[in-house]
């Protein structure tokens, strides 16, 4: 049989090479997601935070919607099976549940995360192909398209079902050049200028051309440089005098946090070292620090702490329970006793540790669910603020602080920031590093110190730049100390929040929306 002169044969492409090749690209994804962590505390190997999403955007330029969304959920499963497996040492080790169980647990938690990456592979791929034609259709999509549809998820990620940030990737940036950037546009922004970041490196790669290859890694350059210039700038001004500040550190078991029998050795341990450091301004203890509720102490241990604290002329602010005995609630407060009292009740609550979603049907069904004080009641939004040394406090209680736009509602009234946690649930992991770094970062963005006492490990004193001036020793009873100047006025982040990360995303999505309808009416 003969063929015409002008046709080609086109040998076809095995169906194993393909489904090698693809296997290949879904194993890429999952080492990508996988290194991601390792760009945040505690080995805060930045340079991943480029790469990884850089390869992950590689990958989905030739895959389809289905193949896209394969490798960016499989991204979602390494980067949450590691970033986040301290969430079977809470489930195993302070919930009781057997091993099987908490591997179940946390391997569908890492599942239900990983879909939001899914869903952004296939809503990248997607609208990728529908940008075919156009000149710069690369540009577009990886200078556009992939860093805002990611924002967007992680945005999305933020609020939905009571929200979960971890794992942001602008918050790998508080020690880069671009952290500038974030009294202007928050973690959002910087996450946004990362994967702008990691889509510049990518076209250096793919672009043959040299001098469009140095005009690419000049951007990346100047993006960073202008972050640092951006640093040098003093958003806020010093209010006052600077104060002398005290950071306990209990160090008690984990274990024994809601035994009756140990909350003697509990008490006695916070007063001695508190003790030693009465000639501070502000001495701050970390959340329930008192395990037992505020009625059964508040005559007694605290009526005594607090005599004590205005003796010498100071302020202790400490966590613990504190029931409403009208309704029989109960909150996870922080308090100040001593020249300036007064209580904060935690208002952003932890699903499945502070209360239990559809507690009807959950409750007695596994042990983890039924923990001790695992149903409390969030807060007003609106409270007054803490008063301590002198100045008005945003207080936050633990995992609080990693949702900046619930912060910014106590400023810029507030001149310093005090945040309570226990990083004692999540033991010798990634957790407490991770914490510190989210806690950091809402120092940036707000222009303003932070005190941040916890249970066992991380303990900081952080100034406005989000730089760590002291910090404890993990998994020791310890004391940090240090000087820190309240700061007033606004950040832009303080006065706009989110809205300008949401304003660009909007405008994204039109432009975005505008040349794939220009493209169908061409074709």
């Amino acid at each position: 049989m003969c063929r015409p002169a002008n046709q080609t044969w086109v040998k076809p492409v095995p169906r194993v090479a393909i489904k090698d090749t693809l296997n290949r690209r879904y194993l890429l994804a999952l080492l990508a997601g996988a290194s991601l962590p390792l760009a945040f505390e505690p080995l805060a190997f930045i340079p991943l935070a480029f790469l990884a999403p850089a390869l992950l955007f590689y990958l989905w330029l030739e895959a389809t919607p289905r193949q896209a969304m394969i490798s960016g959920y499989l991204f979602g499963v390494g980067l949450f099976g590691i970033g986040v497996s301290w969430v079977y040492v809470a489930i195993h080790e302070f919930g009781h549940a057997p091993v099987p169980l908490a591997v179940l647990l946390t391997t569908l938690f890492v599942a239900f995360l990983a879909l939001y990456y899914g869903l952004l592979g296939y809503l990248a791929a997607y609208l990728h192909q529908r940008l075919a034609g156009y000149r710069y259709q690369r540009v577009l999509t990886l200078l556009l398209l992939f860093p805002a549809l990611w924002v967007l998820l992680e945005w999305v990620r933020s609020w939905f079902l009571t929200g979960f940030p971890w794992l942001n990737i602008g918050y790998s940036q508080i020690d880069s050049g671009l952290s500038g950037f974030a009294p202007l546009l928050g973690v959002y922004g910087l996450s946004w200028l990362t994967l702008v970041g990691a889509a510049l490196l990518l076209l250096l790669l793919l672009n043959p051309v040299r001098r469009r290859q140095l005009g690419l890694l000049a951007i990346f350059v100047g993006l960073h440089l202008t972050g640092f210039g951006l640093k040098q700038l003093a958003w806020t001004d010093p209010q006052g005098e600077p104060l002398q500040a005290a950071l306990i550190q209990g160090n008690l078991p984990q274990e024994t946090r809601w035994n009756p029998e140990a909350l003697q050795t509990r008490l006695t341990r916070y007063a001695e070292l508190t003790e030693q450091h009465w000639d501070s301004d502000i001495i701050v203890w970390p959340e329930n620090a008192v395990s037992t509720f505020y009625h059964y102490v508040e005559d007694t241990y605290l009526a005594e702490l607090g005599q004590r604290a205005r003796k010498n002329g100071t302020d202790v602010v400490l966590g613990l329970p504190v029931m409403d005995r009208d309704n029989n609630t109960y909150y996870s407060s922080m308090i100040s006793v001593g020249r300036h009292p007064g209580m904060y009740h935690k208002v952003h609550l932890v699903p499945f540790g502070e209360y239990v979603p559809l507690e009807s049907i959950l409750r007695g069904t596994i042990a983890f669910f039924d923990l001790p004080m695992s149903s409390f009641s969030p807060g007003d939004r609106e409270q007054p603020l803490l008063q301590a040394g002198g100045q008005p406090v945003a207080t936050t209680v633990c995992y609080e602080d990693a949702f900046g736009e619930e912060v910014i509602r106590q400023l810029p009234e507030a001149t310093l920031m005090i945040n309570g946690s226990n990083n004692a649930w999540y033991g010798n992991s990634f957790a407490p590093h991770q914490h510190l770094q989210i806690a950091r970062l809402r120092a940036l963005e707000t222009g303003r110190p932070l005190l941040r006492a916890t249970t066992n490990g991380v303990s900081a004193l952080v100034d406005h730049k989000g730089t760590l001036m002291a910090r404890s020793k993990q998994f020791e009873t310890d004391v940090v100390r240090g000087e820190i100047q309240p700061r007033r006025g606004s950040t832009p982040y303080v006065r706009f929040g989110n809205l300008p990360v949401l304003m660009l995303l909007l405008v994204a999505g039109g432009l975005i929306l505008f040349l794939i309808l220009r493209s169908r009416q061409k074709n």
